[in-house]
């Protein structure tokens, strides 16, 4: 499938580049690679299925995936109906069985995780659309806590959308400047992931014209916010903590040299942990610091750049921010209250981890989760963790996001959909199966996945997916 792709190279900025290139790489083929479409990938939500449950589910249709070398649930993906149905619309996709994600922006986080490295509690600074927040998720296994923020208004609620469709329970979302961090929760996380807006020069495969204004002036602004963003990030860590610095940009103004001024600036209290051992082919985009600095041509994806930097030792703090959090709207529920309420919910096949607690906003219910506890009162968060039901009075409205969080595809309430009904579940409409269920409230399901609660009003079973998330036109890839 050849797409007419010219990608638009200013002069000035094929200069820097040819300064940045690595030995051994060209010019040439630097362009060349920027004048080819970007391969797709996608990373499977092992959350949900294994990877090699999902290689099975998904072999009988026309998909060739190939591994990304440095993520285990990552695959470039190639198919025949691309145009006829795009992979946002899969089925396999609309139940979060896997992210549509670049492979080199799964680097970060695979970054993040090397050489055994289990942090509780992680702050993903600027997570929209939530690729890397998602990938953390599962990398935790729901478990600890992710800060995951977003300073653009618009981009939160996507941010959420995706947490919500992977079945993410352990996040709390704000929406705020990055450069607040440092001074609001001081040495507050075993992780961070700056994943720092940037000049974008790694992008041009997917958008030819990502450089239309690009000058060498638009990328010192940018690289005096990534410093401020750095150093408000290094000092939210915790001693001992992991710093991943990255971004999708190539000149070394926004990436080597933004880490080397964190180095003069606290020479004694951080160091880089070199990413050489990151996957066997890592030597062929690494820098003599240890840092990858990954150009298109060298693994055919993004072009993309990270640094893994450790914090030794405690620094001075900054002084407190000079904001007002607001009252906390929400109170624990506990003893016979919560027992009450994870034994009804436990009947619907809803279960949760034991690092999840139960809170209470009025008649809501929600599910925080533990690790983020500390932090209240200290930062304003926008959601945390999941809104599990509403009390009413007959008992409890379970929430479409819990149901799909917390609910596995064997509980006694599942009850599968056909493929057609299926399709109509996500077009919004009722469901009038061939055989009734016996209860009068269903968790449908396809593929073994949860798509949502229905409940039975005579023959049919009525909808109750968000409307916001109703989906209209061609979906699921029917097997051929």
């Amino acid at each position: 499938m050849a797409h007419s792709h010219t990608a638009f190279l200013p002069q000035a900025f094929l200069d820097v580049i040819r300064d940045a290139l690595p030995a051994g790489q060209t010019l040439d083929s630097f362009i060349e690679y920027c004048q080819r479409p970007l391969r797709r990938s996608l990373r499977v939500n092992t959350l949900k299925i294994s990877v090699s449950d999902f290689l099975t589910l998904v072999a009988p249709y026309d998909w060739h995936l190939t591994p990304v070398p440095w993520c285990a649930e990552g695959f470039w993906i190639e198919r025949e109906d691309e145009d006829s149905l795009p992979l946002g619309s899969t089925a396999e996709h609309l139940s979060g069985l896997f992210y549509i994600q670049e492979a080199s922006s799964m680097l970060p986080v695979a970054a993040l995780f090397a050489d055994g490295n289990q942090p509780d509690r992680i702050m993903d600074v600027a997570a929209a659309p939530g690729s890397k927040t998602t990938q953390i998720a599962a990398r935790m296994g729901n478990r600890g806590a992710i800060l995951a923020n977003e300073y653009s208004a618009s981009r939160v609620k996507v941010l959420h959308a995706n947490i919500s469709r992977c079945g993410i329970s352990n996040v709390a979302l704000t929406h705020f400047d990055g450069r607040v961090f440092g001074a609001a929760l001081p040495e507050c996380f075993d992780a961070i992931l700056l994943d720092a807006p940037c000049s974008g020069e790694g992008v041009v495969r997917k958008d030819p014209d990502a450089l239309r204004n690009w000058t060498p002036e638009s990328t010192t602004g940018i690289a005096d916010t990534q410093r401020e963003l750095i150093a408000s990030a290094f000092h939210a860590l915790r001693p001992g903590g992991t710093l991943i610095y990255s971004t999708c940009t190539l000149n070394r103004e926004e990436n080597q040299q933004i880490c080397q001024w964190l180095l003069d600036e606290w020479p004694d209290a951080v160091e880089i942990a070199p990413l050489n051992n990151l996957f066997p082919e890592a030597c062929k985009a690494i820098t003599a610091e240890g840092y990858l600095h990954v150009f298109p041509q060298i693994y055919d994806c993004e072009g993309f750049f990270v640094a893994r930097l450790r914090k030794t030792a405690s620094v001075e703090a900054l002084p407190a921010p000079g904001y007002k959090v607001g009252k906390f709207p929400f109170i624990p529920l506990h003893g016979k209250q919560a027992a009450e309420v994870k034994a009804a919910a436990k009947q619907s096949g809803i279960a949760w981890q034991d690092d999840q607690q139960l809170w209470l906003r009025d008649k809501e219910i929600w599910l925080f989760p533990k690790e983020i506890i500390p932090l209240f009162g200290q930062v304003r968060f926008s959601r945390i963790g999941l809104r599990l039901a509403e009390q009413y009075n007959k008992g409890y409205r379970w929430q479409h996001e819990a149901v799909i969080a917390l609910v596995k595809g064997d509980s006694p309430l599942a009850f599968a959909l056909t493929e057609f009904e299926a399709d109509e579940w996500y077009h919004g409409r009722d469901i009038y199966p061939d055989e009734s269920p016996s209860l009068n409230e269903v968790i449908v399901t396809y593929q073994g996945q949860p798509l949502g609660l229905a409940r039975k009003v005579g023959s049919r079973l009525k909808n109750s997916y968000p409307r916001d998330l109703v989906r209209d036109g061609k979906l699921f890839a029917h097997k051929g």
